[in-house]
């Protein structure tokens, strides 16, 4: 089978929504082809953005409890999505959505029972695709490289900017958070009643405070080398505390530092690695005062998709993923999470009998 119609799931960090993403994918003449068919985000309301923003510091009942209520959640709005679009769908692939993030520890944990997506939707299900790689000594993050390196090979390099900036690298086949992104300049955001800056509207208001971008700057992860990756834990304790600790600039301030820092530190990875041209997507990219900062430091050629690929790659990805899994071929590169070998990662929900027709450990061509 080379032809699968399947659904991608993804909650970032930056806890905008659930990406839901229909996509159609060939494999012919030994190259991929994708088209994202329908697409849509799903916003949080009130009481989601709570519970998943807290859940990691609740009474440790609440989180096989929010598991299996938050897969029924995603397993509905999916259905709800195939009905409205009238889809025909394979099978469904979902990230879920991240609590904890501790590789150095021999952990992460994203909640969104696959039996309860497989339950509501009707449909068979892969998900956690992370826990293999840690078990293997690996970061079990950036996962999407591998899509990258199959579907977007004409790039040298390809930058999301979600909740963190990550990069993949083509040519060494290696990837690595870069820096926080826009989980931490949403928090900002929100001090003026905003979800987001808008095309980097506030940044543009304010100027670089020295001392507060020097502080940042000199996070030990940055001097960090080979597979590294972030979590929400990192920011808390590390990242946050600096900003916080800085109480007499202000949030225009804050925010155009905190371009000012992410730009500095992506422009480093590019010209480091004289990365030629480059494809950008994630709500970042939408981003224009923070995209010319970086286009200012580097003489990386800046690739900005259509919406759909900046809105909904990594949704894509992720599908992609399931349909590397259900293929019995390679989905996670101990080259970019730094793990003892290559994996094929992914837990599967439901009955795949007429979708499998292949076993045995395929090599990924890359």
């Amino acid at each position: 089978m080379d032809k699968y119609k399947v659904i991608g799931l993804m909650s970032g960090t930056s806890m905008d929504g659930v990406d839901i993403a229909y996509c159609e994918f060939e494999f012919k003449n030994e190259t991929w082809n994708f088209e994202i068919k329908h697409a849509k985000t799903i916003p949080y309301d009130e009481n989601w953005l709570v519970r998943l923003s807290q859940l990691h510091q609740q009474p440790i009942h609440l989180y096989p409890k929010t598991d299996a209520f938050y897969g029924r959640y995603l397993g509905k709005i999916t259905k709800q999505f195939i009905e409205e679009n009238n889809l025909t769908v394979d099978f469904i692939s979902s990230h879920g959505h991240t609590i904890f993030h501790q590789p150095e520890s021999g952990f992460t944990a994203q909640i969104g029972c696959g039996a309860g997506i497989n339950a509501e939707s009707n449909l068979p299900v892969i998900n956690n695709f992370r826990n293999t790689d840690v078990m293997l000594g690996g970061q079990g993050a950036p996962l999407v490289p591998v899509g990258d390196f199959l579907l977007f090979e004409k790039y040298d390099a390809c930058l999301n900017l979600g909740g963190f900036a990550n990069i993949s690298f083509k040519k060494s086949q290696k990837a690595f958070d870069i820096s926080p992104c826009n989980i931490v300049m949403n928090i900002i955001a929100n001090e003026f009643d905003a979800p987001y800056d808008n095309e980097g509207e506030i940044a543009a208001s304010g100027t670089v405070n020295s001392e507060l971008l020097l502080a940042l700057n000199n996070l030990d992860f940055y001097q960090k080398q080979g597979a590294k990756s972030l979590g929400i834990e990192w920011v808390k304790t590390e990242f946050w505390p600096i900003i916080a600790s800085f109480s007499q600039v202000s949030d225009a301030d804050k925010m155009t530092t905190l371009s000012e820092h992410i730009a500095l530190q992506i422009a480093a990875v590019l010209n480091t690695n004289n990365i030629e041209n480059m494809l950008v997507t994630g709500g970042g990219a939408f981003n224009h005062f923070l995209i010319n900062n970086i286009k200012n430091k580097t003489k990386t050629k800046i690739v900005i998709p259509d919406s759909n690929i900046i809105n909904f790659k990594e949704a894509m990805v992720f599908a992609f993923l399931g349909v590397l899994r259900i293929r019995n071929e390679i989905n996670i590169l101990k080259t970019v999470t730094g793990a003892i070998s290559n994996s094929i990662g992914g837990a599967l929900h439901g009955n795949f009998s007429k979708i499998i027709t292949s076993i045995g450990n395929k090599q990924l061509a890359i």
